[in-house]
């Protein structure tokens, strides 16, 4: 780093742009502290990746090896806002980079959509993955059919877990909770559906190909579905639509597979929400049957004049997360996201100076987690240009520490984290799992200050 071999930068968010925003900027010789609001690391990795996928969070090992360099420190349980204000920070480091992720869901925009019987696939996903924030979320999962709304990866997830066995899921990191629902689900059929059609679906090839390998679950798909328009056709052969059409190409192999098994995933396409309906619960989700209209790359979904109803008293919707303004940080509402210029922030048109952004609350929530490190490395390369030949002047590490115990808090450093993750590896061998999550914070914190004279209570959000 051109001028100073110690530039000091706060990373806030503790998920894979964090990290490899971190890995960066320690490689250009500075120095990072990490701010993460619980007491654990890793955000979408821990509590977004899918139990029955533990090769994605191999990636925690990598994280885990940047968080041992010299000049790195974690600060876990520590909450922008609650416990630092972004002014703050801005005094204490030559750089604040904001990481925080894409924590909300959204709406469908359909009435009836707050019926009980309705959630968003965020809350799912958050707890069967043991997040604190979700731990006492309750699904009725009495009904047979469910229907999940969005055709991405976490829709794919959300089925998997739906209509896997018990057995499949108890040697997984699924939380005990989730297990013990999931044990009692009544759940038959889960039907997948998405506004446009096989050409435009954003599950990965890899995700939509698993569906297809279900051990008790067929796959039933109409037909009808897979008979595209020229303009899909074009999507197709275009170098662009490549995932698409590899994806088009197992969506075929299902075709005539006979009805065997007693689940099923039923994927349904140019379909757009209407309505949900029942009396006190969902008992029906209304769908618009569309037609693709538009260009290549650009079709857009057009009702038909008929709608298609499906019984169903569970209904997720999994049509993109959104970023959360924080106080003090420039925040675009429609796009859910901070607004930028190659990860500098920008404040009606200027710079913020000494402010950046990466990862989903930086371009939304798109990609896999590998995306990140291309887009924190943007960020940074960015901020090395700003930092130019300017020297440090910032207090860093010893002005945020001392902040924080004037006001009580008592951070999770990385060592404190590493009982919390040795307590959980215990249990979860007890029982023959990879790991058995804690899932209250007073639990974590229980945990990482093991035999110390006394242990940090959980501080209100």
């Amino acid at each position: 780093m051109a001028g100073s071999a110690a530039r000091k930068v706060a990373v806030v968010g503790s998920g894979p742009s964090g990290f490899y925003a971190a890995e960066a900027l320690l490689e250009a010789g500075a120095e990072v502290d990490m701010l993460e609001r619980l007491p654990t690391p890793f955000g979408l990795v821990r509590f977004g990746v899918a139990p029955d996928h533990p090769k994605l969070k191999s990636v925690c090992q990598n994280f885990t090896q940047i968080a041992g360099h010299e000049r790195f420190a974690f600060f876990g349980n520590v909450a922008l806002g609650r416990d630092v204000t972004i002014d703050e920070l801005r005094s204490f480091y030559d750089a604040v980079v904001i990481a925080s992720g894409a924590s909300t869901d959204r709406k469908l925009g359909v009435p009836g959509e707050d019926l009980p019987g309705s959630w968003s696939a965020t809350e799912f996903v958050s707890w069967y993955n043991g997040h604190p924030d979700f731990r006492d979320r309750s699904f009725d999962l009495s009904c047979e059919a469910a229907v999940i709304v969005g055709h991405g990866n976490v829709a794919i997830d959300v089925c998997r877990i739906l209509l896997k066995s018990v057995d499949e899921l108890r040697r997984t990191d699924i939380c005990a909770h989730a297990l013990e629902a999931l044990a009692e689900s009544r759940i038959r059929d889960v039907h997948l559906v998405g506004r446009r059609g096989p050409a435009q679906a954003k599950w990965t090839v890899k995700e939509l190909r698993e569906i297809g390998m279900l051990a008790n679950a067929d796959v039933v798909l109409d037909d009808s579905d897979l008979a595209l328009g020229e303009t899909c056709e074009a999507e197709l052969r275009d170098p662009r639509g490549v995932a698409a059409a590899q994806s088009v190409k197992i969506l075929r192999t299902f075709q005539g597979r006979p009805r065997e098994r007693a689940r099923a995933v039923h994927l349904h396409f140019n379909l757009s929400p209407r309505a949900l309906q029942g009396d006190h619960c969902v008992e029906r989700a209304l769908f618009d049957r569309c037609r693709l209209s538009g260009g290549a790359f650009a079709q857009v979904a057009q009702p038909t004049g008929e709608t298609v109803a499906l019984e169903t008293g569970a209904v997720f919707r999994s049509v993109g997360y959104k970023g959360v303004a924080t106080d003090g940080v420039p925040f675009d509402n429609r796009s859910g996201a901070i607004p930028h210029e190659r990860g500098r922030v920008m404040d009606r048109g200027e710079p913020a100076p000494g402010l950046y952004v990466a990862g989903w609350i930086k371009r939304g929530p798109s990609g896999v987690i590998g995306v990140n490190r291309a887009c924190s490395l943007e960020t940074v390369a960015t901020m090395l240009a700003d930092f130019a030949d300017r020297p440090s002047k910032a207090p860093g590490r010893a002005a945020l520490r001392t902040s924080l115990a004037a006001r009580g808090v008592r951070p999770v450093d990385f060592t404190s984290w590493s009982r919390i993750d040795a307590a959980e590896v215990e249990a979860g061998a007890a029982q023959g799992k990879p790991r058995e999550k804690f899932t209250a914070v007073s639990e974590m914190l229980a945990a990482a200050f093991a035999g110390a004279t006394s242990v940090p209570q959980p501080r209100c959000a």
